[in-house]
């Protein structure tokens, strides 16, 4: 098949990273594949070098960005419908909601029926987070919902990386429910598996000694990702367990107003701040935590957790969109009600006091995320869906 990836931005991220082994997997099957993507912009780093390593067309688009932008954006959106005319795909697949919402627009654009014209592609689009709960602004909330309902009918099928996404949008009112399958977001599982650094140069690295007991978060220092939580709990939990590390993984705009307010806890010494770290060094750091705690206040499906169980590490996490899709609750982690701190604090303790517990719960984690979030897992779905969609018959989707 002839088909097209379509993506705001190529950066160090769960919905990037998707499109990205999706590109990638179908490309080695033999497909004709194209990713279309704005430049990779930003504090969180770019996978703009594994795309263009891996032998699939990628084509960027300069005036593609995150920021709205109706005169940019209307540019963007004939350029887009340009290629697409120029490509000729079976299958448009956007991402996210900015492309999603440009990329279904352009592909009616490009191929409105004319007569003598081959038929116009599948469209899919896959929701890895929902736009119209993201913001603080009810007014963006509002236009973004609006536009997501206006784009539903433009779509053949709706991708979402976890049951709730599917759940949500259809109380917001946007498509039908036989649009809509569920596809977890896959992953490459063996570096977790089997990590390219050992355990112990890695945490020797770091400055972690064998008997200390880290607690690791993977995720941006930004807004609603939760470090907040862990910074109310950390004096209760530093006074219990004397070893208790914290191992933040990620950077961001935060990142100073947090380390000042460890400082004033006088536990700066308690936390280790990677800062931004490649792709690749995921599995190596997630191997040497002991606990993986995710208290995001908003996520499609958090990556960190099947990263986490993959290396056989107990999860925590708050039970907010798709997260309990990411976890067996009391066999491979804890799902709280969501920003309950004296829960979270609890369940930490729990852990930490339980070697045997830990180790029972990664190896459940384990084996629940091979089978649910590898990344041929993942390809082979969208082979499926893909198939199924090109071979309907003209009118139905």
């Amino acid at each position: 098949m002839k088909i097209v990836h379509i993506i705001t931005r190529l950066i160090i991220g769960g919905a990037q990273e998707n499109t990205l082994l999706s590109c990638q997997g179908q490309h080695a099957r033999g497909h004709d594949v194209t990713l279309i993507t704005g430049p990779a912009l930003g504090p969180e780093g770019s996978l703009m070098d594994r795309a263009a390593d891996s032998g699939f067309r990628v084509v960027v688009l300069d005036e593609m960005r995150r920021a709205i932008n109706p005169w940019r954006d209307l540019r963007v959106l004939n350029q887009l419908a340009a290629r697409l005319r120029e490509i000729r795909p079976q299958i448009v697949h956007t991402h996210s909601s900015k492309a999603g919402i440009l990329g279904r627009w352009a592909a009616r654009r490009a191929f409105a029926p004319r007569s003598g014209e081959a038929a116009p592609p599948a469209v899919v689009h896959t929701i890895h987070g929902l736009a119209f709960t993201a913001s603080k602004s009810p007014w963006i909330n509002w236009a973004y919902k609006v536009l997501e309902k206006q784009a539903a009918p433009l779509t053949t099928r709706i991708v979402c990386v976890a049951d709730a996404m599917r759940q949500q949008s259809l109380a917001a009112g946007v498509g039908r429910p036989d649009q809509y399958v569920t596809i977890y977001s896959g992953m490459e599982t063996q570096p977790f598996v089997n990590p390219p650094v050992p355990r112990q140069q890695v945490r020797r690295d770091l400055g972690i000694s064998d008997a200390d007991l880290v607690v690791g978060t993977i995720a941006r220092l930004f807004d609603l990702k939760g470090h907040d939580d862990l910074l109310e709990i950390a004096p209760r939990l530093c006074k219990r367990f004397p070893q208790l590390r914290f191992l933040w993984i990620g950077d961001g705009t935060l990142r100073e107003s947090f380390e000042k307010r460890m400082n004033r806890l006088n536990l700066r010494d308690r936390f280790i701040l990677t800062g931004m770290v490649p792709p690749a060094r995921i599995p190596e750091l997630t191997g040497a935590m002991d606990i993986l705690v995710h208290p995001s206040r908003r996520e499609g499906l958090a990556r960190a957790l099947p990263q986490a169980a993959l290396a056989g590490k107990p999860v925590i996490v708050y039970d907010v969109d798709g997260n309990r899709e990411g976890l067996q609750p009391g066999q491979s982690g804890y799902l709280l009600p969501p920003f309950d701190t004296e829960k979270l604090l609890d369940s930490i303790s729990k852990l930490a006091e339980d070697a045997e517990l830990r180790a029972s719960m990664g190896r459940a984690g384990r084996q629940f995320a091979l089978a649910r979030f590898d990344a041929a897992v993942m390809v082979d779905a969208l082979e499926q869906l893909y198939g199924q969609i090109v071979s309907m018959p003209a009118g139905r989707s």
